[in-house]
């Protein structure tokens, strides 16, 4: 490649728009350019080798973390960049903790324990890390389901609902996908006895999961190839 390289070669060859490319360098995740006495800009192997990184870490981790590690690349702070990536892999791998847990407790229950035994809001938000103003916000979009405490009108929610709950907080780490959106489609579209439904949806959750971490490693191998550009590494 040449030292300069013209917006619409590099859009070509990622596929995105030079819109995109506008967009990267306002939002200051790539450095800034030169602009040639015509106005338009110039970029060069550096700037190329940012945005491959934001094309290749953007599906694993989203735009606001690969927002703010580039911008802490750019910076010459690598290991703080670093620890932002470590937390993301690390949601990533208890959200799949989390779904296998899910299966576990369809595998080891009874239809008796899956629908008779109940929870209340407080004891399904220990047990899951979700918020009780989350859990009734899932509640009122018919996402999951809960039953009155007849004594004192408090929501219980059943094993199964627990579960739903379970797959519902590993969306809360996702990157916003087709995939997202489709898990909680078939959650708010699953019958309330509709085991093997909701093995499937587990399932299907996990192998998103297994993608998510695919994604993540090709974005840190982009992210190595800038580092050796811009020598970051000491």
């Amino acid at each position: 490649m040449q030292d300069k390289i013209r917006p619409i070669d590099i859009a070509k060859t990622l596929k995105i728009s030079t819109s995109s490319l506008r967009n990267y360098e306002a939002r200051g995740i790539v450095p800034p350019t030169e602009r040639l006495s015509t106005g338009y800009r110039i970029y060069t192997k550096e700037h190329v080798a940012y945005f491959e990184c934001i094309v290749a870490m953007s599906p694993g981790f989203g735009m606001d973390i690969t927002t703010d590690v580039l911008k802490k690349i750019q910076l010459n702070e690598l290991d703080s960049a670093l620890w932002i990536l470590n937390k993301a892999q690390v949601n990533n791998y208890e959200d799949k903790v989390l779904t296998e847990k899910a299966m576990k407790l369809i595998e080891k229950s009874t239809d008796e324990q899956i629908f008779e035994k109940h929870l209340t809001i407080g004891e399904v938000s220990e047990e899951t890390k979700v918020t009780t103003t989350t859990l009734r916000y899932w509640e009122s979009e018919g996402l999951v389901h809960s039953t009155r405490n007849e004594e004192n009108n408090y929501r219980l929610y059943n094993m199964f609902e627990l579960i739903k709950i379970m797959l519902m907080k590993t969306t809360q780490n996702a990157v916003y996908s087709h995939e997202i959106i489709q898990l909680k489609q078939d959650i708010k579209k699953l019958k309330r006895h509709d085991l093997l439904g909701l093995k499937m949806i587990i399932l299907e959750n996990h192998k998103n999961l297994n993608k998510r971490n695919q994604q993540q490693l090709f974005g840190l191998h982009q992210l190595y190839r800038l580092c050796e550009m811009v020598n970051l590494y000491s």
